[in-house]
């Protein structure tokens, strides 16, 4: 949950704030360390979560399967839109500051206009499997549970005799 809730606060609220209330160049700086945060709860927790799931898959409930593999793409989903794109997208600006010209009217623009583009679209989905893994685990108890050692199939029988 505050992996998911930070994702769309920060998404959908602090940033579109900040370039709202401030220049570009400073809305992106702060926006910029405000991703890098994000990028670790996101890790942090998708390791933790991977965990917890691995534990519940081992022990016989089956549900978590599918979870761990959402929170596998969303993890994936960090490394490479934070920690894949996001070193070109810096090293664009720290260019562009260096030249003494902001990154809108440098010859870096257009490529990191791309970048922000396909770094963007990364972020929508890893909101979106968020979504989709809080509505997996909706807090009830687990529906699938198989003992060690035993198949669905008999554990379905002795459930029903």
């Amino acid at each position: 949950m505050v992996w998911v809730g930070s994702l769309l606060t920060l998404g959908l609220v602090a940033a579109p704030v900040l370039f709202s209330m401030l220049d570009r160049a400073e809305a992106g700086s702060v926006a910029a360390q405000l991703f890098r945060i994000e990028a670790i709860i996101g890790v942090v927790c998708a390791l933790v979560l991977i965990l917890i799931g691995n534990r519940y898959v081992k022990s016989g409930i089956a549900d978590y399967k599918r979870v761990r593999w959402i929170v596998a793409v969303m993890l994936l989903c960090v490394l490479v839109g934070y920690f894949g794109l996001q070193p070109f997208m810096d090293s664009m600006r720290v260019a562009a500051q260096e030249a003494g010209t902001d990154l809108a009217n440098s010859p870096y623009a257009k490529r990191f206009g791309m970048l922000h583009g396909v770094s963007t679209a990364i972020y929508l989905i890893e909101c979106l499997l968020g979504l989709m893994l809080v509505w997996r685990l909706p807090g009830a108890a687990p529906v699938a549970i198989v003992p060690k050692n035993r198949s669905a199939k008999m554990a379905a029988k002795r459930a029903r005799s």
